[in-house]
Formats: C-alpha cells, structure tokens, sequence
C-alpha cells in the first residue's frame, strides 16, 4: 500500500487508539474513505487520528463504536477514549456522567462557579484556559474537557427528560469569571434553565452561613430502578460512591439546603436583579 504508515501501538495511549482504529478497519475490509463514510468524519482525520497526527474526539470515538458495533460491550473505543484522557478530568468523573445520562433524577450543588451542566461553552472555555495557564493541564486537555463537558450537557436532553434540581451557592452567581459579558450570558442561561418544566433552581444565600451543610460540589443521582448514588469533589480528587449508608446522609443534608435555599421565584428575581446591577 502505498504511503501506509507503521504504526507502534506500545508508543502512546494515542498511538494504541489509532491502531486499533486501522485493526477494526481493516479487519472490516474497508479503506479510510469507506469508514469516513460510515462514520461522518472526513477521510484525512481517520488517517490523522490513526497516525496521530490528529486527536481523536469523544464524538469520534461514539461514532467508531457505532459503526464497529461496540456500542454496551465492555470495551469500546468511547471507554478506551476516557482512560486515554483522564488527565483533564477528576477520578470517578467520566463514569459518573455514564450513570448521570441514566439517571432520573439529578440532585446538585455547587459553590464558587456555576456547575458543568449549566455552564455556556463560553463560561467553560473561560475556566478551561485558566487552567492551562495554571500550568494545571495542557491546551489539548482543555479543549477535551469542554468537549466532554458539552457531551455531558447533551446526554441530559432526552425523552422523557431527568428532573434537575440545582442549589448554587450564592458565589456562584456573584463571581464574575470572564468578565461582564459572558457572565450575564451565563447567568440568562440560569434564568432559561430555570424556566424548563423539568428543572428547580435555587440560590444558597450568603446569610444561610453556617446551616449550608456543603462547601464543595455535591452531586446525588436517583436511577431509574430508584437506587442512589452521589459524586463529590475536592480540589484534587473525585469520589463516585453506591453506598446507601454514606449516600443517604447526603440526601438528608441536600434537602435541608433546599429548605433554608431561596425560593426559585426569589431565586430568579435576584439573578435577574444582579444582571441589572441593582443587587
């Protein structure tokens, strides 16, 4: 074959993913043409991706899994796409959001920025390059993570649709990240989200003070055969957890913050308020 590239699998988790990219193609007699064809994408980023020279997608790793027939086995290329890039993202979090694209009910809250599922991508990208130019992770990683983070967004919207409750602290609202201009259209999309009839928003006040039983990001799913799980962060560290001993008090803690949480009539009022700068 004329320009085939040898490929060294053992050279990088990328290199591993484009082998067994060529492997599935092959194996199916198809060219790079034949595969682009089936799966959506452009000829020259299927030679990119299994040489790669070109990153492969979470979309593409999807689509790949469709048209090799991967999709609900053990090991797909979406799984393999996920352990090559946790390096953007907190242990437990990529399985976390399996569960959450499941789920029936999703209970969050978060403080100090708005949470994935309710950020614009131009809040994420925000947040994203700041990261980078932390030294935390690479500008390859950030673009991942705000790709993975649209996936997540996108697994959300579904028929019938998950009940979302969200409890934001009241920093999330106040803390200008980006600047006036993406912030108000971050918080228009509160306001929109808050509007759906599937969603619940409320804002933690300031004054809640020390009743706020969480200070970091707390996520609590309800699956559809009703059993529970929750997914909390650190700074550094993720933790997806099935127990119902340690869930439990969690769900506890949870509705007690939305008891003492603005109404989501307040709520809305006081986003709508600090948009106009008149709170």
């Amino acid at each position: 074959m004329v320009n085939r590239k040898d490929l060294n699998p053992e050279a990088s988790p990328q290199a591993a993913f484009g082998a067994r990219i060529r492997r599935s193609r092959e194996a199916h007699g198809w060219t790079q043409e034949a595969l682009s064809t089936r799966m959506g994408v452009s000829s020259g980023h299927i030679s990119g991706v299994e040489t790669t020279r070109k990153s492969s997608s979470l979309r593409f790793a999807k689509a790949a899994d469709v048209v090799f027939g991967l999709v609900g086995t053990v090991d797909t290329f979406e799984r393999q796409w996920h352990e090559m890039h946790n390096g953007s993202l907190l242990e437990g979090y990529p399985e976390y959001v399996g569960y959450q694209s499941r789920a029936a009910e999703i209970r969050l809250f978060e403080s100090g920025i708005i949470p994935g599922v309710l950020q614009t991508q131009e809040y994420a990208n925000v947040l994203a390059d700041s990261a980078v130019q932390r030294g935390d992770i690479t500008s390859d990683q950030a673009s991942e993570r705000v790709e993975f983070l649209i996936e997540q967004q996108s697994t959300l919207v579904r028929t019938p649709p998950p009940l979302i409750f969200a409890v934001l602290d009241e920093s999330c609202i106040r803390n200008p990240i980006g600047g006036p201009a993406i912030m108000d259209a971050q918080l228009a999309r509160l306001v929109e989200f808050a509007g759906q009839s599937n969603t619940s928003l409320q804002i933690a006040p300031y004054s809640m003070a020390e009743r706020k039983p969480f200070i970091r990001l707390v996520y609590l799913l309800t699956l559809p055969d009703r059993s529970l799980m929750s997914y909390v962060e650190s700074q550094t560290q993720g933790n997806l957890d099935r127990g119902l001993s340690s869930v439990l008090p969690l769900v506890k803690n949870y509705h007690q913050l939305q008891i003492g949480a603005a109404s989501q009539a307040e709520s809305v009022a006081m986003i709508e308020q600090l948009r106009k700068g008149i709170l």
